[in-house]
Formats: C-alpha cells, structure tokens, sequence
C-alpha cells in the first residue's frame, strides 16, 4: 500500500468565512472532502464553491428566539426540587430557585397543579390546601409545618437558555444572544418547525447534508448558583428535560396512569442512567421514544423532499433518539455523527444498526480550551499532543470496527500558531484512511471468545455507561468498555429479560460490574429466581462469569451477592463481625497482575476458592470453580493499558481460547485482517516500543515509534 493513496477522503473540516486562504489549505493538507459550518461560524460563496460537499448545522429547536419570546409558553422545562428548608416555626417560607443558575431557569406559576410539596424528613407528601405559591416573590409559604422537619418543593420550570449555547457562551466568553429552545411536543411548535425547515431547505440550495445537531431534548444539565457547586445534575440519558404539562397529560392518556413530579426528582436523586429505573420510567423514556422518532421521521423527509441527505450527531440533543430502539431506524437518518474522546464511543457509533453513514468527530474541538477548562488553541495549551492521546485511544476501537468518515468542529483560525497540531491532524488523516481501507478489503480476525454485558438495559445501552469516559472515570462497567473496544473479542449487550438457556448458550463469558443497586450491576432484578438459576446452570456448564464491584448485589437474601456461591466470595456490610474468615493466600497461577483498591468486606465463602491478587489480606481478584466453568471476581475495574493486558490474560485462562495474533507489551496493540494477509501494530505510548509478535504458531520482534502504526504484509 502507498502513501500516495491516503491523502485525500474520508474527512469532514470545519470552514470559517474571512479564513477563505486559511480554510483551503488546509483542506489540501487534511485531504477533506467535505466542508461543515459550526455553531457560530459562517461558510463563504468561496468556501461553498470550492469542490467540496457541504455540511450545514442546524440545530432545530434553538434557532427561534423571535418566536420563543412571542409564545413563551412553548419553550422547553423541567422538574426542580427547591433547597430542603427546615422548619424552625410552625411555617416555612422556600424561595423556588435559589440554589439555580438564574439565567437558566424561569419559574412557570401557570403549572402548579403539578407540584407538590415534601415533607423530606418524614417522605410524606402535604396537601395542596397547605401550602401555597407567591408567584411575585417565586416563594412557596408552607403552613401549619411540622417544627425540625425539612421540606422542599417539586416544581415546573422554564429552561431559558439552552444548554451547549450557554455552556458555549460561558467557557469561550461569547458576547452573542442567549438562544431559547422550543418543546416540539406543543403542535403549534411542530407546524412552526416544518415551515421553517422547508424555508431553509429552500434557502440553502448549496447544502448536500443537514447536518442535525441531535433533535429535540438535550441531555440533562442542571446549573446551580453557586460556582463552587456549578454543575447540580448531570446526566448523558436522563430524561428530566423532556418533560412539560402537555407530555405528563399524553402519557396519561396512552398508559393509563399519571406520573408526577416525584417520579422525576425521585427524592432528589433524579433518575440517572446508572440506576435501575423503575417501571413507570421505562415507560415514559419509551412515550418519548416514539414522539422523537416520530416527528423527527417528518422533518427528515423534508430533507429528503429538497433532495438533501440528513445526518444527526449524536450527543447534545440526542435524548428520545435512542439509536438502538426498532423506532429510530423509521426516521430514516442518511448518517449519524459521534463526538469521541475514547474507544468505546467509536464502538458506540459504529454499532448504530440501518444503511448508514457512520462518522466519528475528533478531539480537541478547535475552542479556546477543553471540556475540563484546560487550554487548548491558546497559551499554554498543546493541541497537538491532545489530538495524539486521543487519537491512539479511536484507533485502538477502528482497529476493531470499520467507521466511514473522521472530522473536526470548531473554529479554525485557531489552528494558526499551532503548525504540530496540523501536521498531526494530516498523519491521523492518512492513518485513518488506511485503517478503513483495511476494513474494506478483509474482516479484521476476531479471538474465539464471545461476551456478554449483562445490565438492566441491555441492547438499548450497546457500548455505554455514562456519557463521555472523562464525565464518570469511576463507572466499573465504562472502564471495562474501554479497554474492551480494543480487544479481538466478539461483545453483545443483554438485559435480565433476555436470560435465557438460548442467549447464553452462544456465550463463553458474561460480565456484571457495578455498585449494588445500580443499572449496571441490575439491582432488583436480582431477586428474579430464575434469573439467578438459569445463569448458575449456565456456569455449572462451562461457563465464566466474571463479576466486578457488587455483582448481582440485592439486599434480602442470604448472601449479599446472589452469584456468591459461583463467585466464590461474599461482601460482608458488617453483620459478620463476629464470624470466621479463611486465611487469605495468594496464588498468581501465571497471571497477568491487575492494578485494583481493595473493597472493604469481600471474603471467600471456602477454602476451594483461588485468591489470585490481595491487598492487606482482603481479596480484589478470586477465581473459583464451579462445576466445569468459573466465577471469577475483580473488586474493580480501571481502564490502563496494563489492566487490558491483565484482563485479555484472564479471559484466555478462563475461557481456554486464545487469539492467534497477539503482542507481549501492553502499550502495543495487534490486528489482522486475514484475507490481504496484513498485521498492523499500534503503539498507543509517546516512545518507542518493542514487541513480541505471536502471528499464528510463530513470533517476530517489531519496533512501533511512539504513537505509531506499523502495516506489515505477511
């Protein structure tokens, strides 16, 4: 294969009219195919005749403050709990939004009837006849009060300025009016929506792709007022901001029942994707599946009526999309678009099933700085190095799953004085282009052993935890997705419905990480006998069950993990304080050595049970077992390049399989794409390394430069 070839496709770049020289030359250098705008740039008659396909942004509910401001009553809300108050009299007196963001959020008073009011101290709701809203001072007066008890009060609200905008607005010090966001839920909205797409679609004969910046209802993103507390709330698949006085009445009408603000606050702790959600949630994020789908199925065939293609990027305004729901493969979305910053979520876009065009935008965006604050086109930033550290993470998933387009976002100029991030971007380019190529002309070979990630969600979570891996680094389950979205292992995702003698039996491994109660782990359904029978059969059999953190934890039982027979440990809340522990001696048994923290209370249930890593005595990896297959236990999962080396050794140990194509250092990984008969090696570490090569019954040492991909022909 010759350089010459992977110079040009495959790329979408951002273009930034008065930039025209600027935005060309680098398209010649990036080798871009097609030109987008971005939130707050324009593109230019030259830039727009300049050869390249044309992506235009939209984002459909924030471009109409006119129309906002006029019918205010349209604009999108959510569920707030007030400050939990105490009561040092015989009333109390609770101000609304002291503790929001003020510019976020706007009491609406017409709503009250679906407030209520807590006593928090006691759980009990108050009657409506006790409490009373001042709509001029946005307070709510509680009377005949329970003195010493707290109180709080669940409240519909206005969300006034929509999310990314602000967040935009606030981290890069725009000086540009605040957009409002619109509730297509009300049909007013919806007959507004369809007039202004066909007028814009009119308007914009250049574009070849409308380019939407997700649909309808941003992911959740609660903001306080205090800067030490900035951010109250947030979730990447929570479904607090789709709500309104017109949802609550049709979900009623299709169910048959109705929810109510505490079925949102959930006593404060919202409804995050990490808990396992009870059932009128589920049928709610369903309600709102089917409305999403269904009206961005109509504005997608506008789109298509101008003979435009319609893509949609999948984060920001994404929540009710649900790409791995039967409803969003109706809408009939050309393409769709995933921002990454890690491994897993090139597995999550590439995963989205339908006739698509999957594309991946990469890291940093071309802002001053980061998610996290830090500098990136800016003093003191390094972009170029950035661009490295989270190239190498994509590249070890795109080694593993063929995607059809890499881009960049943001403002372009900002590339000046930055010549390495540049230089980088084209090399990352050229890689690209011959990884997919790759994936063009051979299947990538896949290590005989087939897993399976056991949660309450199931498919409908397919390679994710909890939006972006920096946004929760602790998540058990979100680690192990990383590390696995660069390993040669076939992986599917099921739910506690899907357990049965069928599903499993096409499964050597399945894996249940999480803390005790949460989606992840599965919580109740746990207390499913036939759960807990049909997987211990399935084990008993030949199975591996691996469980980290509190697997299959429920409170109830006589154990408190329901696996802790196959396991072979047990978590102790301190109710066996005065029992008996077996002593504790490690065995490595070959082992690649994990990196873990111990966790407080896990011992083994019999002296048969391996302990194969302990920290001060207390076990953090077993192994026992059961019948002709394993349990095996981690106390936790951090995603390093070591742990993966780690966790690749103990699948091969426990499930007897092992890959013909394989490297002894952990910083450089290994493809094959046997059909052209290629092995590529990437080094996903700033220096050199070396490595034993296993291709087949034979090895080979190779050298990979730091950050490096070395094609070799065998």
């Amino acid at each position: 294969m010759k350089a010459e070839q992977y110079q040009k496709g495959s790329f979408t770049m951002p273009g930034e009219a008065g930039y025209e020289n600027l935005t060309l030359e680098l398209a010649q250098k990036w080798g871009a195919d097609v030109i987008r705008d971005c939130e707050g740039t324009k593109l230019s008659s030259e830039l727009l005749s300049a050869g390249m396909d044309v992506y235009s942004t939209i984002c459909i509910i924030r471009e109409h403050n006119a129309f906002a401001q006029e019918h205010p009553q349209f604009q999108q809300q959510v569920f707030l709990e007030s400050e939990r108050v105490l009561c040092t009299d015989t009333s109390v007196s609770i101000n609304l939004l002291s503790q929001y963001f003020s510019r976020q959020f706007e009491l609406n008073a017409s709503s009250v009837d679906f407030w209520q009011v807590f006593d928090r101290t006691t759980g009990e709701e108050l009657s409506p006849s006790q409490w009373a809203c001042e709509e001029s001072t946005g307070k709510v007066l509680i009377r005949n009060a329970v003195q010493w008890h707290h109180y709080s009060v669940n409240f519909l609200a206005y969300r006034i300025w929509e999310e990314i905008n602000m967040y935009n607005h606030v981290t890069n010090s725009w000086q540009k009016e605040p957009l409002r966001q619109l509730d297509p839920r009300y049909p007013e909205v919806r007959e507004y929506l369809r007039n202004w797409l066909a007028a814009w679609c009119e308007e914009h004969s250049e574009t070849d792709v409308v380019r939407f910046t997700s649909l309808f209802y941003n992911f959740v993103w609660i903001w306080g007022s205090d800067e030490r507390n900035q951010h109250l709330f947030t979730d990447w698949a929570s479904y607090d901001f789709t709500v309104s006085p017109l949802a609550l009445e049709q979900f009623a009408q299709a169910y048959g029942y109705a929810l109510t603000a505490e079925d949102f606050i959930n006593q404060g702790y919202r409804n995050p994707n990490h808990i396992a959600w009870k059932q009128k949630m589920v049928d709610y994020l369903w309600f709102t599946n089917a409305f999403v789908c269904s009206f961005g199925k109509e504005l997608v065939d506008i789109v298509h009526r101008y003979g435009k293609r319609a893509y949609v990027f999948y984060d920001d305004s994404w929540v009710g999309m649900e790409p791995q729901s039967e409803a969003f493969q109706s809408i009939g979305f050309d393409g769709i678009i995933k921002c990454v910053f890690s491994g897993f979520e090139v597995r999550l876009c590439s995963s989205v099933p339908g006739n698509l065009t999957h594309e991946l935008r990469l890291h940093p965006y071309l802002f001053p700085v980061g998610l996290g604050g830090a500098p990136t086109f800016k003093e003191g930033g390094n972009p170029a190095l950035d661009a490295q550290l989270y190239w190498v993470h994509v590249r070890r998933a795109l080694l593993r799953t063929s995607v059809d387009r890499i881009g960049l976002g943001g403002y372009l100029h900002l590339t000046e004085g930055f010549p390495e991030f540049v230089d980088t971007i084209s090399d990352i380019a050229k890689q690209f282009r011959m990884i997919k190529e790759l994936h063009q002309r051979s299947e990538v070979q896949k290590a005989p052993v087939r897993i399976g990630i056991l949660s309450s969600w199931g498919k409908l979570r397919t390679w994710t935890c909890g939006g972006h891996y920096h946004e929760h680094p602790d998540l058990d389950l979100i680690n192990i997705l990383e590390s696995l979205a660069g390993l040669p292992y076939e992986v599917g995702f099921l739910s506690f419905e899907e357990i049965n003698r069928e599903n499993l039996s096409t499964l050597d491994v399945i894996i249940n990480a999480g803390f005790a109660g949460s989606s992840w782990s599965g919580g109740d359904h746990w207390k499913d006998d036939s759960v807990l029978s049909i997987l211990t059969e399935w084990v008993y059999e030949g199975g591996a069950f691996l469980g980290i953190n509190e697997p299959s934890a429920v409170q109830g039982y006589a154990n408190n993990l329901r696996m802790a027979p196959v396991l072979g440990i047990d978590i102790d809340d301190g109710r066996r304080l005065c029992h008996g522990v077996w002593k504790v001696e490690p065995s490595t048994d070959g082992l690649e050595e994990f990196s873990l923290a111990k966790k407080e209370g896990v011992y083994i249930l019999a002296g048969t049970t391996e302990v194969l890593q302990a920290i001060e005595s207390v076990p953090v990896l077993t192994r026992n077992a059961f019948g002709k297959g394993k349990g095996i236990y981690l106390s936790e999962y951090r995603y390093t390049p070591h742990n993966t080396f780690a966790l690749r050794s103990l699948f091969v140990q426990s499930a007897g399989k092992t890959s013909s194509f394989s490297t002894n250092n952990p910083f450089v990984d290994c493809a094959f794409f046997p059909e052209t008969r290629t092995l590529v090696l990437a080094n996903g570490s700033p220096g050199e390394q070396a490595a034993v090569v296993r291709v087949g019954n034979e090895t080979r040492n190779e050298q990979v430069e730091g950050f490096g991909m070395k094609v070799i022909q065998l």
